[in-house]
């Protein structure tokens, strides 16, 4: 297998020195003509029977797209899986794989809080016929039932960016598959799969696309599963825009350049504020990354109104550095209670850390932080991750990665 720098600039590009390419095509076509009329019915007919890829040219945009396959095989050799399917957003990517259990009669899911917001929201709200089991890590295995169709986990969680251990998840899944959000790590950080996830979802929107310019969602999964995505992909309608597809094959070419790079710049910042008794606790995984989540002894939304250079605004992973309050945004929709239990409290702030100097953003930083000083950090209250390496593949990175509790 090529190394994950290389499959990223060139995965799903494979093709293009013999056509005489360099940049991948954008078919922006939303249908194509054929004159076999009688060989296309048979091709539809097996979609519909399996939701195997189409064989020879395309039907129908909403069956396919040329620009967004080359998405999808590149992602699936970075997450280390047979296939990818890609949606409009995450959330409807997430909503596929529920329709497609559902379909199966297997209605109920178990999952570990917390979760995005909207991600908590669908779940608990039963929009889509789905039942939810909340439990700890613990309880996984003791709240699995005949009708348990999934199981799904954040690591590292959004918001607070709780790490859990996929590889001991998975086994307590027996037979259920393990779904793991991997937006904030993605696959330069982790593969779930070598961990015995059998699902990976992401919100393209986030590292994928990595420049706060597109909207998406992917599966990473085996290609049995993938058909069950793609036949509800083509009933549902929650089709990638080809121009969206390019701009997320586009973006993968530099995910591994940028995790790294804002990862190096949010592990010193999360140093910096772990030192400041400004600031309550910190928050930040032994995996690394360029997320980072804390609490301030004063009121979090003066800092947001304080910043000048990071933008405060919903979402991350972009080139830039996202500051946003969960309890007020992304996790509004969740449960006050929920929210507090699952340790997203009021003074919660989550950051994206982006790939501006490093000194710019502490000076941002602690000027919106201003004068008040707190009681100072408390012993055991900060979890950050030592100097950031520079990993070669998913492995390297999660193992080079020092852990100090201070």
């Amino acid at each position: 297998m090529r190394a994950l720098a290389t499959e990223a600039v060139h995965a799903g590009r494979d093709d293009l020195a013999r056509q005489g390419l360099h940049a991948p095509p954008i078919d922006l076509s939303t249908t194509y003509p054929s004159y076999d009329s009688r060989g296309e019915a048979a091709r539809i007919d097996a979609f519909a029977a399996h939701g195997a890829p189409l064989e020879g040219p395309p039907v129908y945009g909403r069956l396919g797209n040329p620009t967004v396959a080359r998405f999808e095989t590149a992602l699936a050799r970075l997450e280390g899986t047979e296939s990818a399917v890609a949606f409009a957003s995450g959330m409807a990517a997430l909503s596929a794989v529920l329709l497609a259990r559902n379909a199966m009669g297997l209605r109920h899911v178990v999952a570990v809080r917390p979760l995005y917001g909207c991600s908590d929201h669908l779940l608990t709200a039963g929009l889509l016929g789905t039942e939810v089991t909340w439990v700890d890590p613990a309880g996984i295995a003791d709240a699995l039932r005949p009708d348990t169709g999934l199981v799904m986990v954040e690591s590292p969680a959004n918001p607070t960016l709780a790490e859990l251990d996929l590889r001991a998840l998975a086994h307590a899944c027996r037979t259920v598959p393990l779904l793991a959000d991997n937006t904030f790590a993605t696959p330069v950080l982790q593969r779930p799969v070598e961990q015995g996830a059998r699902l990976v979802l992401h919100s393209a929107t986030k590292y994928l696309g990595g420049h706060g310019d597109v909207m998406a969602g992917v599966v990473a999964c085996d290609e049995a599963f993938a058909r069950r995505l793609r036949q509800v992909r083509f009933a549902t309608g929650g089709v990638l825009h080809p121009l969206a597809g390019y701009l997320l094959l586009r973006g993968l070419s530099t995910l591994p350049v940028r995790v790294r790079a804002a990862s190096s710049n949010a592990a010193e910042l999360a140093r910096r504020l772990a030192a400041d008794p400004r600031v309550a606790r910190v928050h930040y995984p032994r995996l690394g990354g360029a997320m980072i989540a804390f609490e301030v002894h004063g009121d979090p939304h003066e800092l947001i109104a304080g910043v000048r250079l990071i933008t405060p605004a919903v979402s991350l992973g972009s080139v830039d550095t996202l500051i946003q309050h969960p309890a007020s945004i992304s996790h509004r929709i969740v449960d006050a209670e929920d929210r507090r239990t699952s340790g997203v409290s009021d003074r919660l702030l989550r950051l994206s850390v982006g790939l501006e100097d490093v000194e710019d953003l502490w000076r941002d930083l602690d000027g919106a932080l201003g004068t008040r000083r707190g009681s100072g950090v408390r012993r055991g209250a900060v979890a950050v991750s030592g100097p950031q390496p520079r990993p070669r593949g998913p492995r390297a990175a999660a193992s080079a990665t020092a852990h100090a509790d201070q």
